[in-house]
């Protein structure tokens, strides 16, 4: 039943990570030709922004090594396939390809960037500052990541000003948006809008602005509320629930995209995603997983099938 609320935006691009940030954490390879059937029938069920895979050193995530032999074969997905980049290596092996969306994956907190990129946060803003330049130079769209934006496992809470600072040089830096990541799922609502706000008053658009939700706490629905109440219509999620971070153990699942899309629908807010086929993708890569969907709604809606 379709139920509309005020104050929220009339669409969402829900900006699809399952094949990259969801895959890059299975303990199992996945074979390429899975991934890229993965990627079109997400594509097939209506999602119009598809993180397809990442260029970085096979050593650091062992589960996207095949990203040059995967994304050849999805030259002909009617969607808008973005790929992270750690350095201008990994550029240089995406242009290569023909990528034009490119993501680079920045932190919040110094513990968590000497973790995941071997550097303090101001080295890995200069690493990501020629990358950034290149990219924009050779027209292709760029997007910053930024983790742990709520809370670190190492750190604790992380002050609104510190992620504001990081968030604004990534801009800088020439990023076209922004995607806010709560990596270990420790956000809740209040918090949420507080940092929304705090960015708007440091001159960063609410348009540029994605959400990143984990649901460590069940609270990634919520928070996915309060950032539409705000006026966010870019908000990631992952097919299935899939994911989590291969550098933050506490890191469980993203926010499912069936769970987002059902609200969504509920709130009357169009998406252009088709429920009935996301879900059968989800039950399709599970069996290929061999383990049941996280996702309550896949559950749900496959059991009453």
């Amino acid at each position: 039943m379709t139920v509309p609320a005020p104050g929220l935006p009339a669409r969402v691009r829900i900006h699809e990570v399952g094949a990259r940030d969801g895959l890059q954490n299975e303990k199992s390879a996945v074979p390429t030709k899975v991934k890229a059937e993965f990627v079109r029938r997400l594509a097939g069920a209506g999602l119009t922004t598809i993180e397809a895979t990442s260029f970085v050193h096979p050593k650091w995530v062992p589960q996207l090594a095949d990203a040059e032999q995967l994304f050849p074969l999805l030259a002909d997905v009617d969607a808008a396939l973005p790929v992270l980049v750690p350095n201008e290596r990994g550029l240089d092996r995406a242009l290569a390809l023909g990528a034009t969306r490119i993501a680079v994956f920045g932190s919040a907190t110094e513990t968590f960037a000497s973790r995941n990129l071997n550097r303090t946060v101001a080295e890995s803003l200069a690493m990501f500052e020629p990358v950034v330049e290149r990219a924009r130079e050779g027209g292709a769209h760029v997007r910053g990541y930024l983790s742990m934006c709520f809370g670190d496992p190492w750190e604790g809470a992380v002050p609104v000003h510190q992620v504001v600072s990081v968030a604004r040089a990534l801009l800088d830096l020439g990023c076209d948006e922004l995607s806010l990541g709560d990596t270990i799922g420790v956000a809740t609502p209040g918090h949420v809008q507080a940092l929304l706000s705090a960015l708007n008053e440091a001159g960063v658009t609410t348009d540029r602005i994605g959400v990143h939700f984990h649901d460590t706490y069940g609270q990634a629905l919520s928070n996915t509320l309060a950032a539409l109440q705000h006026g966010v219509t870019t908000v990631d999620a992952s097919a299935g629930g899939l994911g989590g971070c291969p550098y933050a153990k506490s890191a469980t699942g993203n926010l499912a995209t069936e769970d987002l899309v059902w609200m969504l629908d509920g709130l009357g807010i169009e998406t252009g995603v088709d429920l009935a086929a996301l879900t059968a993708t989800s039950v399709w890569m599970a069996e290929q997983l061999g383990r049941p969907s996280p996702s309550r709604t896949v559950r749900a809606l496959s059991h009453k099938e």
